[in-house]
């Protein structure tokens, strides 16, 4: 079954941001998915993060199960604030 990856803009932005080695490292965590430290956010059903080092991506599962959206990417402190 092949999984559809969809970024959105302010994750996207902040990727780009980054230097190339730890954009290169989120995006093989990120096409990898759903391996990796993954769990699910309390108090919502289908958010979930990904741990990679210091960096969490918060990401959602459609209900067919066949598409990921990117939410946020962030640091460890700052991805958990609203």
């Amino acid at each position: 079954m092949k999984i559809k990856i969809v970024i959105l803009k302010q994750p996207k932005k902040f990727l780009e941001k980054l230097p190339k080695i730890q954009q290169q490292r989120i995006a093989s965590a990120i096409f990898s998915l759903p391996d990796g430290d993954v769990i699910s956010l309390k108090g919502e059903t289908s958010a979930y993060r990904l741990r990679v080092g210091d960096w969490r991506i918060v990401f959602s599962i459609n209900d067919g199960g066949d598409e990921v959206t990117i939410r946020q990417i962030g640091n460890r402190g700052d991805v958990y604030k609203k």
